[in-house]
């Protein structure tokens, strides 16, 4: 209810995904491919829609892929790394990516990233990563640089073909 004891317009929820997303690259630009796959499934933008794009993707096509064997970790990134149970490359990334270290459990890293938010290992993905070359266990995917431009540019692009 609102403060003024009237019930609120209900608005349903309806997701529906949108087909034909191919595997991101980077410098791919997202803003044409959520168009094309718009296009192709086909859904209409009404006002008020919201698009929700997976992190994941934004990081792919904004080249976030970092290389563990380039990472040379501090003396810092070794001791948490011993706590951590974690390779001191990978808790470098974490130092490099958070503002501040809040608490090392083994296997885990509560940071305050330095977009800042809280959140394990600085939201870095070593899951599914696939670099240019080498063993796909040294690439890792950090998260958006500035998430907000990043959905700005995707927006500006769709504003473009709407």
């Amino acid at each position: 209810m609102s403060r003024n004891g009237s019930l609120n317009k209900l608005v349903p929820l309806v997701i529906t995904p949108i087909l034909g997303i191919p595997l991101i690259q980077p410098g791919d630009s997202l803003g044409q491919i959520i168009w094309q796959g718009l296009n192709d499934t086909p859904i209409e933008l009404q006002d008020g829609d919201i698009i929700v794009i997976a992190q994941k993707i934004v990081s792919k096509a904004e080249n976030r892929l970092a290389r563990l064997s380039s990472i040379t970790p501090s003396s810092r990134a070794n001791e948490i790394a011993t706590v951590a149970e974690k390779d001191p490359r990978f808790v470098e990334l974490v130092l490099q990516e958070s503002r501040e270290v809040l608490r090392v459990r083994a296997g885990t890293l509560i940071v305050e990233h330095k977009l800042g938010f809280i959140c394990a290992n600085a939201g870095i993905d070593h899951s599914n990563i696939l670099g240019d070359s080498g063993d796909p266990m040294d690439w890792v995917m950090l998260l958006p640089e500035n998430p907000g431009t990043s959905a700005q540019k995707i927006r500006k692009t769709l504003e473009h073909f709407i």
